[in-house]
């Protein structure tokens, strides 16, 4: 927790006003007790009400004058913490940014969402409380005993042995909830990742009749959160009535001596009314105190699962690389035995994968699943970095370049088509924000989107829904092809990005993008062989290895791999004709 205050190094004048203006309105309220027993052992005592109704005023001032305070600090307090929040927010999601595919990989999509939300949301509720209550509480505390001193030192051993235990009983509780609310937030990131899947899924799930199974499970899910969230709740709902217990029990102990002191002379009857003011104030105090810790208890749960994000370093940067002048007479893309193994697999993904792809060359990518085929593509732009071997770009290593460099000379088209809310053309704009029109509709044409944006009522401005939900999967494709035209990259990477297309618009966009892309490097990846038949190269990939490279007529003659995938895909008339 104590990591995350930095981010309040912006906040530091409303830190320090909001918890002095909370002491201040303390500070206040233990004056209230005195006046009440000068009310008593003066006022009434002497049956004069004009001292009475002075006294009345006084109370009436000391307590707008602690409301105006608390107001103040609630401000202060709130505005410090909203500021660490956004800060923590926005430090949080630009860290995830930086994180490598690798790392995104290993911690997981559901998780991240509930640490930038929940977990970050639990810790700005904490520092509210924190600076409102923390200095408060205990400074209520303490000045209660202060102030019972200094009526009778004899009584004020009772509030001496009372306060030790309630701290005591409140940190044993502490102590064991810690780790269940950190069970709790574990237990809301399966709940994230559950309702995630049904909701990206859920026309698979009604496809399957899979409801009841997944609310079910759902259900399970749930209820593991609740029980563990009871758990929790029943061990911290003991810290009230035992700090209740043990402060009214030093109120009765209060009670049986003062009686003995107002006997004797050396206590009023006002001054005894003080003393178990002083006690329920310190009773106040220490329950506020209590939840203030229940809250921190969690907060402090979620900063620790914040500060593992932190300390997930990204596996790949570019820090210190400088721009680089790419070679003209290089190849595009060069391959030298490069070999990748995910993360906490055993066996690699790829394995000792060499070839050369010059500019200008359009590069055919074609496997059986799980062959590798997006893994290898994804190792141009350097969403990871080969295990062994080097992976050049124009020239140059993948790791020597910044990364905006480098990406911003590569259009990427995912197997999965990705649009973002806003209109098309901003989604057209990513790669290039100062596209015009022109380029724009040119790179529509292209990608043989054209004619659908036109037909829409506001054309490039069109509305798009998170994730393209109002297109059909062939728009969403190829939008998505469009976008990653725009701006002329020097090498175009489709990763299976026809697969919603029909033969005929698939056929007409390789055409265009032949056309139309002279001097841009393509790779098509695909499953169909027709999809690369007329590229320059193919390479064809079996189990992480490169089973064959060549044209279409070489590889059917000499690869037994693509020559069974032709024939699986082709009638034998078609093989013949080909060959």
């Amino acid at each position: 927790m104590f990591r995350l205050f930095r981010y309040l190094r912006g906040y530091v004048k409303e830190s320090v006003v909001g918890p002095l203006f909370k002491m201040l309105e303390a500070c206040f309220e233990l004056f209230v007790p005195i006046v009440m027993a000068n009310m008593i052992d003066v006022g009434i005592k002497n049956s004069d009400t004009g001292y009475i109704w002075r006294q009345c005023a006084l109370l009436i001032s000391l307590g707008v004058l602690g409301f105006a305070c608390s107001i103040t600090a609630q401000y202060y307090a709130a505005k410090a913490s909203m500021g660490l929040g956004t800060a923590l927010r926005e430090e949080l999601f630009s860290h995830m940014n930086r994180l490598s595919y690798t790392e995104l990989d290993q911690i997981g999509t559901p998780t991240l969402v509930t640490r930038i939300t929940s977990d970050v949301n639990q810790v700005q509720t904490s520092v509210n409380l924190l600076l409102r209550l923390f200095l408060r509480s205990p400074f209520l505390v303490v000045g209660a005993v202060v102030m019972a001193y200094m009526i009778s030192h004899k009584l004020t051993v009772i509030f001496l042995i009372a306060v030790p235990l309630i701290g005591l009983s409140i940190f044993a509780i502490v102590r064991v909830t810690i780790p269940i609310y950190r069970r709790a937030q574990e237990s809301l990131d399966r709940v994230m990742r559950q309702t995630r899947e049904n909701y990206t899924g859920a026309r698979v799930v009604r496809a399957f009749s899979r409801q009841k199974e997944e609310m079910a499970a759902f259900s399970e899910t749930s209820l593991e959160l609740r029980k563990i969230q009871m758990n929790a709740g029943r061990i911290s709902a003991l810290m009230n009535p035992i700090t209740y217990v043990l402060v009214n029990l030093a109120i009765i102990a209060i009670l049986m001596q003062s009686g003995r002191e107002v006997d004797r002379g050396f206590l009023s009857q006002g001054e005894v009314i003080a003393l178990v003011n002083y006690m329920n104030q310190i009773l106040i105090a220490l329950v506020a105190l209590a939840n203030l810790i229940i809250t921190v208890t969690r907060g402090w749960a979620s900063a620790g699962r914040i500060n593992e994000i932190f300390d997930t370093c990204p596996s790949m940067t570019d820090d210190g690389n400088k721009e680089q002048f790419t070679e003209k007479s290089a190849p595009a893309v060069s391959f030298e035995k490069v070999s990748f193994t995910y993360a906490r697999d055993k066996a690699p993904s790829l394995c000792q994968i060499s070839f050369c792809a010059d500019q200008g060359e359009t590069i055919g990518v074609i496997g059986g699943t799980g062959s590798g085929k997006t893994t290898l593509i994804n190792l141009i732009p350097r969403f990871y970095d080969a295990s062994e071997g080097k992976v050049l770009v124009m020239g140059h290593e993948t790791k020597e370049y910044p990364f905006w460099q480098l990406r911003k000379m590569i259009g990427i088209v995912p197997q999965k088509a990705v649009l973002f809310a806003g209109t098309i053309r901003e989604n057209m704009c990513w790669r290039k924000p100062d596209a015009t029109d022109e380029e724009i509709w040119e790179a529509l044409s292209i990608a043989q989107a054209r004619e659908f944006v036109e037909s829409k009522p506001d054309g490039l401005k069109e509305h798009v829904a998170a994730g393209g939900r109002n297109f059909s999967g062939g728009q969403r494709q190829r939008l998505t092809i469009a976008r990653a035209l725009v701006g002329s990259p020097k090498i175009l990477i489709l990763d299976d990005s026809a697969s919603a297309l029909d033969y005929a618009t698939d056929a007409a966009l390789r055409k265009a993008i032949r056309e139309n892309t002279k001097g841009c490097t393509v790779f098509l990846v695909s499953q169909r062989a027709s999809a690369v038949r007329h590229a320059d190269q193919i390479l064809v990939l079996e189990d992480g290895t490169l089973a064959g490279t060549g044209t279409h007529e070489e590889l059917l003659e000499n690869c037994r791999v693509y020559r069974e995938i032709c024939q699986s895909q082709f009638s034998g008339e078609e093989v013949e004709t080909s060959e």
